[in-house]
């Protein structure tokens, strides 16, 4: 991302930057990258989703030509993206030169999006698919895993997907540290003895991309605060694994603006950079069979 000039909005530009940045420096990156041709915006803090429903497959007459009817439905849905966050910083053209060339706005926004502004969009991602899938189906706490008891705990998660005919390929295991672990060594045991019956669990776990997510952003609640970052809620529940098929998210988020201002007697000689984003994530509600939870009951 490059800035060349004064008082010139970057916003798309940033925005494309950061989409291919996503599955490299978010743990939730894939789902953040799951984006949805079909999803239009009303403007930047409003989109349209869409719900198109369909009936009416019926036997076929070669005698007879049948009666035709409206046998589809278009409810398309309009939300308004709940997350509105801005960041600003001024820096001292003395603190560039001073510094190398470290303290350049280009390596401020980098290290504020790797260190802030991702972290806070997992803990918006897991927050809201934990709270939209807990809203259709309450998500029911189960037994503390174990090496013995993780692998069939996970193929119980596997065969309500398919029994929803959730698609097979393209499902995304996150784990958290020690779950991650346990699935490890687990399938190091089911290999050596040579369980028959265990080892289809184990070809099962190779069908799906672990993706190992640290114990702190596993949470299933985080509340962003008014002026710096976020923090986990109170009454968030430990997340030990997320299965997830990324075609059931809908994640939106837009930059409104993003612009580097260039040393002036209004900035007292200091370049300005503010950023302003618009954030949500969605899901088909249809398609929630394609998010499961696991929580371990609390003692």
């Amino acid at each position: 991302m490059a800035f060349a000039k004064a008082n010139l909005n970057y916003a798309k530009e940033y925005s494309q930057a950061l989409a291919q940045a996503y599955p490299y420096t978010l743990y939730f990156g894939a789902l953040w990258s799951a984006t949805k041709p079909d999803v239009k915006f009303l403007n930047n803090n409003t989109v349209i989703l869409p719900s198109l429903t369909v009936k009416g497959r019926s036997n076929g007459d070669r005698d007879t030509i049948g009666s035709f009817a409206r046998n589809f439905n278009n409810a398309e849905e309009s939300k308004t993206l709940k997350t509105h966050r801005t960041w600003n910083t001024l820096v001292h053209p003395r603190d560039i030169d001073e510094t190398n060339h470290v303290a350049s706005i280009q390596n401020i926004t980098k290290v504020m999006n790797e260190e802030q502004k991702f972290p806070e969009m997992d803990a918006e991602m897991i927050t809201a698919l934990y709270s939209l899938k807990n809203a259709l189906e309450a998500v029911s706490e189960d037994d503390v895993l174990t090496a013995a008891n993780v692998l069939t705990k996970f193929d119980k998660m596997m065969d309500k997907m398919d029994e929803k005919r959730v698609p097979g390929s393209g499902r995304l295991l996150y784990v958290d540290t020690y779950t991650k672990t346990l699935i490890d060594t687990a399938k190091d045991v089911v290999r050596t003895s040579g369980n028959s019956v265990l080892g289809r669990t184990v070809s099962r776990i190779d069908e799906v991309e672990v993706i190992n997510v640290p114990t702190s952003v596993m949470k299933s609640k985080f509340n962003l605060k008014a002026d710096d970052g976020f923090e986990v809620a109170a009454d968030a529940k430990a997340v030990k694994m997320m299965l997830i098929h990324p075609s059931v998210v809908i994640p939106v988020i837009t930059y409104d603006f993003a612009e580097l201002g260039l040393p002036s007697a209004l900035s007292q000689g200091k370049y300005t950079y503010f950023e302003e984003s618009f954030e949500d994530v969605f899901i088909y509600n249809k398609k929630h069979d394609a998010i499961q939870f696991y929580i371990e009951k609390q003692s």
